[in-house]
C-alpha cells in the first residue's frame, strides 16, 4: 500500500491547520516547474515518461462547502506548449474521481497504472486530442461538491483523485492544474493542497533554473530513497534541509532509473525537505519522473505547497 501511517497523517494534519494557503496551482509556485507531462502510449520512454499516466490527489478541507472546479491548462495536444513529434496524433483523457476508495484503495496510489487504480466514483472526464479550442487555454471540470470526495479523517478533508492518461499517439501533453472556486478564473480554495506519489514533469530550459520537490518528513521516517528517471545530462540534483546544506542526489541517464539514499536526522523530522534539480545546460524538452520512499519502501507524498514552508539550512555554531 502507498498510504501514510496514522501518526504521519495526524502530524501533517496539524501542519495543514497552521498553514494559510493562498493559492492552489499544480505544480505549485514554489516548485518552479512549468508543466506536468503525459505522453501517448506510443511514445518512447526515453522521452521522459515511464508509464503514460499521472495521478494527483487533491485535499479539500472539510470546512469548505462552496463548489469548486479543477481547471486544466492546455489540455489538448498541439501548438506551442506541447512536445509534438511530427504531426500531432495524441489523445489524453483527464478524469476526476471521488467517493469511497478514490484515495484509500491500495491501487489508487500505484506507481504504475495497474489493478484498480481508477478506484472510486468517476465524477467527470473528458478526452482531448488536437483541438485549437483548448490550445493554450483553460478547461474546467465542475462545479464539484466538496462532499463528493472521499473523506479522510486524518487529513480533515475530502480527497479527490485527478488522472491524466495518454490513450494513443506519441506526443507529449504538457499541462498544469488549478483548484479554483471559479470556472473562468484562478481563484484559490483556501486551505487546499495536493500531492502525488510519482511526478512526471518538465524542467525549465533556462540554464541555472532550479526546480523543487517538497516531501514532508514525519517522526517515523529515518531514511529517504529518491528515485529518478531520465534526468539526462543537463541537470544535477541536491538535497537541502534545515541541517543539509546541499547533499548530492544521484542523477539518472537517458531512459534509466537511479536511486539515492539519505539519512534523516532528528532536526529534520516534522519539516519539509527541498529536493532541488538545477539545470546547467540549455537543452530543451527534459522531462523527468521522480518518486520517494522511506526506509520501509513506503511511498511518500510530496506537496505542491510545502508543509511548514520552504526549508532553510541553519548554520551550526560549535561552542567550546
Amino acid at each position: 500500500m502507498r498510504f501514510l501511517p496514522l501518526l504521519t497523517i495526524i502530524t501533517i494534519t496539524l501542519c495543514f491547520k497552521v498553514l494559510l494557503v493562498f493559492g492552489q496551482p499544480i505544480p505549485g509556485k514554489e516548485e518552479n516547474i512549468p508543466y506536468l507531462v503525459t505522453f501517448g502510449k506510443q511514445g518512447e520512454t526515453k522521452w521522459g515518461d515511464d508509464d503514460y499516466s499521472q495521478v494527483m490527489f487533491v485535499v479539500i478541507p472539510k470546512e469548505v462547502s462552496q463548489p469548486f472546479y479543477i481547471r486544466v491548462f492546455d489540455p489538448d495536444v498541439s501548438g506551442e506548449v506541447d512536445e509534438v513529434k511530427a504531426e500531432p496524433n495524441t489523445k489524453t483523457k483527464f478524469s476526476v474521481y471521488g467517493g469511497k476508495q478514490a484515495y484509500s484503495h491500495p491501487d489508487a496510489g500505484s506507481l504504475n497504472p495497474v489493478g484498480n487504480y481508477k478506484s472510486g466514483t468517476l465524477i467527470s472526464s473528458k478526452t482531448f486530442g488536437v483541438n485549437p479550442e483548448y490550445d493554450n487555454k483553460w478547461f474546467s471540470f465542475g462545479p464539484i461538491n466538496p462532499k463528493e470526495g472521499e473523506y479522510i479523517e486524518e487529513l480533515s478533508g475530502y480527497v479527490f483523485k485527478v488522472m491524466a492518461d495518454g490513450l494513443e499517439g506519441n506526443d507529449g501533453n504538457l499541462y498544469r492544474y488549478f483548484i479554483s472556486t471559479s470556472s473562468t478564473d484562478n481563484l484559490p480554495v483556501e486551505g487546499s493542497n495536493s500531492f502525488p506519489y510519482e511526478y512526471t514533469f518538465r524542467l525549465d530550459d533556462k540554464i541555472g533554473s532550479v526546480s523543487h520537490i517538497y516531501p514532508y518528513i514525519t517522526e517515523n521516517v529515518v531514511k529517504v530513497n529518491i528515485h529518478v528517471f531520465d534526468l539526462d545530462d543537463d541537470a544535477y540534483m541536491r538535497l537541502i534541509s534545515i541541517s543539509k546544506k546541499g547533499e548530492k542526489i544521484n542523477g539518472s541517464i537517458d531512459d534509466q532509473w537511479s536511486e539515492s539514499s539519505h539519512e534523516v536526522d532528528a532536526s529534520e523530522k516534522n519539516t519539509s525537505l527541498d529536493i532541488q534539480i538545477i539545470k546547467f545546460a540549455q537543452k530543451p524538452n527534459n522531462n523527468v519522473v521522480l518518486y520517494i520512499t522511506n526506509q520501509y519502501g513506503k511511498f511518500l507524498p510530496f506537496y505542491s505547497i510545502p508543509i511548514g514552508g520552504v526549508p532553510k539550512y541553519k548554520y551550526k555554531i560549535n561552542v567550546k
